[in-house]
C-alpha cells in the first residue's frame, strides 16, 4: 500500500494537489492512503519552507508546486 502525504495550509494549490492525488488513486486503482496535514507545527517536523508538498511513503517528491493526476501517477510508478 502506497501512502501519500499532502502537506500545506489549506490553500488552492494545497487542496488542488491534495484533489489530484485522489483522482490518481482512482483513475489506477492503487491500493493507498492520504492524509492532509494542515497544521503548521506539523509541517515543521518534515523540514519544508514552500508549499503544498506531495509526500509518498515519507519522502519528498514534489514541493512548491501542484502535483498533476499525471505527475503523480508516474511517480508512483516509478518507486
Amino acid at each position: 500500500m502506497i501512502q501519500f502525504k499532502v502537506l500545506g495550509p489549506g490553500c488552492t494549490k494545497c487542496k488542488t494537489t491534495y484533489s489530484n492525488v485522489l483522482e490518481a488513486i482512482k483513475q489506477t486503482g492503487i491500493e493507498a492512503t492520504v492524509e492532509k496535514i494542515e497544521d503548521i507545527e506539523e509541517m515543521m517536523k518534515y523540514n519544508v519552507l514552500t508549499t503544498p508538498v506531495l509526500m509518498i511513503n515519507d519522502e519528498i517528491k514534489i514541493k512548491g508546486r501542484v502535483a498533476t493526476v499525471t505527475d503523480i501517477i508516474e511517480l508512483f510508478k516509478n518507486r
